[in-house]
């Protein structure tokens, strides 16, 4: 181990963003990266006026950290706002660590004027990710950064070293507080629409380039409800990871990224010097929203000239046709030194199939969101330290019904049973007229499938079982259906959740526990010694 913490300053967008070059590893393997941050209240202006944020470190959005494979990453989150915190890392997949997934599932959340320090290892990732707040509706409020994980040295990427590597946290935005949000949601009303769109917080970003160099950039969509469509104007945009995984390198004029997803894209700057716009704006809404940045090219003097460049044409059949086009780079290298094809998830026999269909119900006169009839409810207690220290009554085993029963929706807290390494089928169906967006925390999975119209097991033909792109967030279309592949082989309690965070914080979610009874660290860590402990686990001994 490295016998000294191995800093990395973290990056603001704020003006004119500069590169910043992938982290260098220390001489010894798996490193320590060591963050202190404070998290506070703060004056941010993302739509033009003052409104109070979620700031780390001052920040907003936080800080940026880059690290590299393996890495062992050591985050002390100091609360000083007033209300309880936790920060989740959206991809992360928490090798035998559920522990530290940072969802009030398996955490308690940080009370105010407290600390509680995370511990995890990127292990066995490359890719673009990003954190944010889990508790309440915090997220709108800021408290969100990237987390990018770089290759090790001996792990060759596809494609060059590019010049620069820029990152953008694009998402939709409220003028309204992160408390107010969370109370017309308690009250049982729905959100209204968004005010804007906003990148890197909504200052004003300029990204600097060299006519002919190719450079990197890395997109998330850290909004709460809308999906986005990405593009640069005159300029094309070749995809080459996403979520962790190195894709079949497509060129593309724009692309949708949904709430929750993220991918990185490989730009050359082939066009005459000058600003050229880079052009974010909301997909399937009525009302458009658009928020931009500038692609600058180095030494030039000539602003930016011409319209915004449009949303594309194709709606959702031609968002999903391009969905079809993400396709697995079997060639490439994984984060291990082997090929990231060599996993023939096609061939596996499914030791189960899933049908999880998404509703938006009354349940006593107040709106709510559910998975198959059942509304879940936050315990007092994270599900994690209840099946640890096995305290009653805090949720249901395997109370989710498959397929859901007839009648009203209910109130519930499920968990879902697994064993370690079941291979399993998830088929998401969406009966509503909106987009939806689904995450799995602790994994990655093969997305094998998107269709319109009602499931059947005869669409199974048209899976694809060799080269699904494999990812944490996929999106499921209005009226339709999309099919994931997952091996269980990460033990712990994980949240599947909606990526649209009033749906999840009104129930469309619940959590699955993979297990063995055979004890044993490779399998899955102790319960670490700083655990936060609340609710019925309060007062307990580690």
């Amino acid at each position: 181990m490295a016998n000294s913490p191995a800093l990395l300053l973290p990056l603001l967008l704020l003006g004119f963003v500069l590169f910043v070059a992938p982290p260098l590893l220390v001489s010894a393997d798996d490193p320590y990266r060591y963050f202190t941050w404070t998290v506070t209240y703060g004056d941010i202006y993302p739509l033009g006026s003052k409104q109070q944020g979620i700031l780390i470190n001052g920040q907003f959005p936080g800080p940026r950290i880059d690290c590299v494979t393996n890495d062992n990453i050591i985050v002390n989150v100091i609360n000083k706002i007033d209300v309880p915190f936790l920060i989740t890392w959206n991809g992360i997949k928490q090798r035998k660590n559920s522990w530290q997934d940072g969802v009030l599932g398996t955490n308690c959340p940080i009370p105010p004027n407290s600390n509680y320090t995370y511990k995890f290892q990127t292990k066995d990732q490359i890719g673009s990710f990003f954190y944010f707040p889990s508790v309440g509706m915090q997220r709108s409020a800021g408290g969100f950064g990237a987390l990018n994980v770089y290759q090790r040295p001996l792990i060759p990427v596809p494609y060059p070293t590019p010049s620069g590597d820029f990152t953008l946290l694009i998402g939709d935005w409220y003028r309204t507080s992160h408390k107010v949000l969370q109370q017309t949601l308690d009250s049982g009303k729905d959100l209204s629409f968004p005010d804007g769109l906003i990148i890197n917080g909504g200052q004003p970003t300029a990204f600097n380039g060299d006519q002919g160099k190719t450079y990197l950039f890395r997109i998330s969509n850290v909004g709460l409800t809308n999906s986005i469509n990405f593009r640069i104007q005159n300029h094309k945009l070749k995809l080459v990871e996403v979520e962790g995984t190195h894709t079949l390198q497509n060129t593309y004029d724009s692309l949708d990224i949904h709430v929750g997803q993220s991918l990185a894209v490989l730009v050359t700057l082939d066009q005459p010097a000058k600003d050229y716009y880079i052009v974010a704006s909301t997909r399937f809404t009525r009302k458009i929203l658009t928020a931009t940045a500038l692609l600058h090219y180095s030494g030039s003097n000539s602003p930016v000239t011409g319209s915004i460049p449009p949303s594309p044409p194709y709606q959702v059949h031609g968002s999903m046709q391009q969905a079809r086009t993400f396709r697995w780079n079997l060639t490439a290298s994984a984060a291990r030194p082997n090929p990231q094809g060599s996993y023939h998830y096609g061939t596996i026999p499914r030791a189960r199939s899933l049908h999880i269909f998404n509703s938006a119900p009354m349940i006593g006169g107040k709106q709510r969101y559910a998975v198959n009839g059942v509304s879940y409810v936050v315990p007092d207690t994270p599900l994690k330290l209840a099946d640890n220290f096995n305290i009653a009554n805090v949720f249901a085993w395997d109370s989710l019904p498959f397929p859901p029963t007839a009648g009203p929706a209910v109130l519930g807290t499920p968990v879902v049973r697994f064993n370690l390494h079941d291979f399993i089928e998830i088929v998401f169906e969406n009966t509503e007229n909106t987009i939806q967006t689904w995450h799995l925390d602790g994994y990655d999975f093969w997305v094998v499938g998107y269709g319109l119209g009602k499931w059947t097991q005869n669409v199974t033909k048209s899976y694809n079982l060799v080269d699904a792109v494999t990812r944490h967030t996929v999106q499921v279309y209005p009226n339709g259906w999309s099919a994931i592949l997952v091996s269980l082989d990460n033990e712990g309690m994980w949240n599947l959740r909606s990526s649209m965070w009033a749906r999840q914080y009104l129930g469309q979610q619940f959590y699955f526990r993979v297990w063995t009874p055979q004890k044993s660290y490779s399998n899955e860590y102790d319960i670490p010694p700083n655990t936060l402990l609340c609710g019925k686990a309060a007062g307990l001994h580690h």
